[in-house]
């Protein structure tokens, strides 16, 4: 039996999938220079001391970041990676520095500090929980969620900050065909479950994964570069014995 040729309209919706993928990858100058803004000479002092643990330079470059991206940093805390990634996006790309209001008060005047008198001019402040992102569809080349999957496990005073499935909807509606999701978060034990985000503020790498592949992404790649097998994994990761040395999984994937 012959099988039937594509027709005329599936032709068309392929061909203008990958014309909007293409134009969306060459709309970008060049790769970000992450080194330039950590050595900017406004950035706080404090940020610095971090680096050698957080390794920024070397997850951004795993993740592809470029000059005039579209950014959606998902749970952004106090601004660490903002500063970061506004410097190095350029003038031509933007920051949406994002935060679930059930958070706030972990990061008391951070944001505020960090974009105080337009000292950051390409970041704007979004507060919302996880699924209900205040982000115009298909708008974004690439959300960071970082130390932050495990929050869907977490309800700080039992106030939900999102419901994990839509969290992952709302990541696809925002991203650009071809966009992707740096996702990276402290390693839960095997088997753990969500439970894990509000027990130890941990989650699995395959539970991350189950729910981005669910949500119609990809698997881009992963990387080893925040792993240690010294941690035991079973631990909060506000623990003393661990804290600022979990190990950590990172993954990229693609819209």
């Amino acid at each position: 039996m012959k099988k039937s040729k594509p027709s005329l309209l599936k032709k068309l919706a392929s061909a203008s999938l990958l014309s909007l993928v293409m134009a969306s990858a060459s709309s970008f100058a060049a790769e970000a220079n992450v080194e330039a803004a950590l050595a900017h000479p406004d950035r706080p002092s404090e940020d610095a001391t971090a680096d050698a643990d957080r390794k920024p330079a070397q997850v951004l470059a795993f993740a592809g970041l470029s000059t005039g991206m579209n950014v959606l940093e998902l749970e952004a805390g106090g601004g660490y990676y903002t500063e970061i990634l506004s410097r190095a996006v350029g003038a031509n790309g933007s920051v949406i520095l994002h935060h679930p209001p059930g958070l706030m008060s972990f990061v008391g005047d951070g944001i505020d500090l960090r974009t105080a008198n337009n000292r950051l001019p390409n970041v704007t402040v979004s507060i919302s929980n996880f699924d209900a992102l205040d982000v115009a569809d298909n708008s974004i080349d690439m959300v960071t969620w970082i130390l932050g999957p495990h929050e869907l496990g977490f309800a700080p005073e039992d106030v939900s900050l999102g419901d994990p499935n839509g969290a992952f909807s709302e990541i696809v509606r925002v991203l650009k065909p071809g966009g992707v999701l740096l996702a990276s978060d402290h390693i839960a034990p095997n088997g753990s479950g969500l439970e894990a985000g509000g027990a130890l503020h941990r989650i699995e790498e395959s539970w991350v994964t189950k729910m981005a592949t669910d949500a119609g992404l990809t698997v881009v790649g992963t990387s080893d570069l925040l792993k240690n097998p010294a941690d035991p994994l079973t631990a909060s990761v506000f623990s003393p014995a661990i804290r600022g040395n979990t190990s950590q999984f990172i993954v990229l994937y693609r819209k």
